[in-house]
């Protein structure tokens, strides 16, 4: 036997040894007895800042944000060739890997077992194209446009470069103007890793003002994600990049934590346990929102393949974490899916866009237009997906080199949504994910008639803003004979918006004044008691910059607001 042959076998071996090592199991408990916490003192589990997003939102702590009883942890990794990779207090499991499936009955064997479940199929396949449509709700990026680089508005007062026409085709940019950029809000990004974020100018704002609160990869069981794959780091740039003129994103204000769940080697339920487990974690620390754009559907090994059947919202392991993230008091936004071009049940909305509280987001062009490899809705349990769709075909995003890049996906799509759902709930912090949701889809515009492509179509986040708006101040209390006036936005530009709360029926008036008390312009309207109404005052003749009044006349009560105009 030559050395060359010698090497390929010992390689051959080495390579089927390592296969055959790799076994990995879900293995459930039956209680959390003896854990060592307890529900009167959360704090020993969850942050404060979790525990006070629970409290203002009226969410209980029950016994599923109790940690997983540590004893029996100790009694599975005593056992030979045993190893937890990670751990879930929201279903009271582990996730293992064994080298032998003789070990299985010994654990069985633990009186506070409740189930062992096959989570991965042992001969692994190699995905070699580096994509595939399941795994990843985004496609292939194109080659760097440095064209695209002297793209602007510079009639924006956010010079957004590049993303110019990604926030303004949902109004996003009024939210900017009015200063919610997602300052004080937190974000967790579930992906493949987010390949030199650590050095890429896009996040030199993130990293200065340390705003990136943390990493973990739960694929490998390490802190750091910079030197994984280039998925992530792409979406991170949509949602947070801040480099004025060439890019801005839709939260480039928010703070962050980066999670690498997705496993680029394989495709099989073990992600969706990573999945669960940075899911809980996002919120142990506070997280506010979690975007995710990866998909499943179907696995290496068909055995676990999720059926349309089965993408019915409340039934795949990713889609309950999902859903549960929602009901511990977080919005999470998924991308739809790139299954468009698929044919029969293959061609619809992927896990955990399919969850029941997820908001599933969905790719068309600039121009508004449909993209074909956006996956259809409904889910499997017929409830409209996507829940809305925004710039998924010629998305502009840094890469990893710092360079502007243009791509396709759903992947693309959901981040930019997820950064201007962050900045809404960050102007209404006293809502919770159902009605911050609930604005946006209203908002959208096709809200009145989804569809299985649309859904419930492009949202419009000015008009999702005024929704809230009056919810928020019909919600209060006025002071008895006083009428609640709000006018927005200040500075304005053109026209500037009303909301009006009166104590009383009966005629009203708004009336422009120049700083000099020059009457300018006079509206009058009917108002009904304690019915909030919006009212948009357009001005009819150009103004200079400068300080003006408007004058709320009521049949009892008035008001003077001073108001800039820039």
């Amino acid at each position: 036997m030559n050395l060359r042959s010698f090497f390929f076998i010992l390689f051959c071996f080495i390579s089927q040894r390592s296969v055959a090592q790799e076994f990995k199991f879900l293995i459930q408990f039956k209680d959390k007895n003896n854990s060592g916490f307890h529900l009167s003192d959360p704090s020993s589990f969850l942050s404060i800042k979790s525990i006070q997003r629970k409290l203002k939102l009226h969410i209980g702590i029950d016994s599923t944000d109790l940690p997983v009883t540590l004893d029996y942890i100790d009694s599975l990794s005593a056992l030979t060739s045993v190893k937890i990779l990670n751990k879930s207090r929201w279903f009271n499991q582990v996730l293992i890997s064994i080298s032998d499936t003789a070990v299985l009955h010994q654990i069985r064997q633990f009186p506070f077992v409740l189930s062992s479940v096959s989570v991965n199929n042992h001969r692994l396949k190699k995905i070699t194209d580096g994509i595939s449509v399941n795994k990843y709700s985004g496609w292939n990026t194109s080659i760097s446009s440095e064209n695209l680089k002297t793209q602007s508005s510079n009639t924006l007062p956010i010079n957004y470069g590049a993303s110019a026409s990604q926030i303004q085709i949902h109004h996003g940019d009024y939210l900017h103007i009015l200063g919610f950029q997602g300052e004080f809000m937190t974000i967790a990004i579930l992906d493949n890793g987010f390949n030199n974020y650590l050095h890429n100018p896009a996040f030199d704002s993130l990293r200065n003002s340390q705003r990136i609160l943390g990493s973990y990869d739960f694929v490998h069981q390490k802190k750091t994600v910079d030197e994984e794959s280039i998925h992530g780091s792409n979406c991170f740039s949509i949602i947070a990049a801040d480099m004025p003129g060439t890019l801005v994103g839709s939260a480039p204000k928010a703070s962050y934590w980066l999670f690498k769940t997705e496993d680029d080697d394989s495709e099989s339920p073990v992600e969706e346990q990573n999945w669960v487990a940075a899911a809980e974690f996002a919120d142990s620390v506070g997280v506010d929102l979690i975007t995710t754009s990866l998909g499943y559907s179907y696995f290496d090994d068909s055995v676990y393949d999720l059926t349309y059947s089965e993408r019915n919202g409340h039934t795949a392991l990713v889609s309950l974490a999902a859903n549960m993230a929602v009901a511990k008091g977080m919005i999470v936004t998924a991308s739809a899916g790139n299954s468009g071009f698929e044919p029969a049940e293959k061609k619809y909305v992927v896990c955990p866009a399919d969850g029941d509280r997820v908001y599933a987001v969905g790719a068309v062009s600039a121009i508004g237009m449909i993209a074909g490899f956006s996956s259809w809705g409904p889910n499997g349990g017929g409830q409209v997906k996507p829940d809305g769709v925004s710039v998924g075909s010629g998305t502009s995003f840094i890469g990893p080199d710092g360079q502007l890049y243009t791509g396709g996906g759903t992947s693309y799509a959901n981040p930019n949504l997820a950064g201007l759902i962050t900045c809404l709930w960050q102007a209404f912090p006293e809502f919770g994910p159902t009605d911050i949701l609930s604005a946006v889809r209203q908002s959208s515009n096709q809200y009145e008639n989804p569809d299985d492509r649309y859904g419930y179509g492009l949202p419009n986040f000015e008009k999702a803003y005024s929704t809230l708006l009056i919810k928020s101040l019909s919600a209060r209390n006025p002071s008895a004979g006083h009428d609640q006036v709000y006018i927005f936005p200040v500075p304005f530009n053109k026209n500037f918006n009303v909301s009006i709360q009166p104590t009383e029926t009966g005629t009203a008036s708004l009336q422009l004044l120049a700083v000099s008390g020059k009457l300018i312009q006079t509206e009058s309207f009917q108002v009904t008691a304690r019915l909030p109404q919006l009212f948009e005052f357009k001005v009819m003749q150009p103004l200079t910059t400068g300080v003006y009044f408007i004058r709320y006349n009521a049949p009892h009560y008035g008001k003077t607001i001073k108001l800039l105009k820039n």
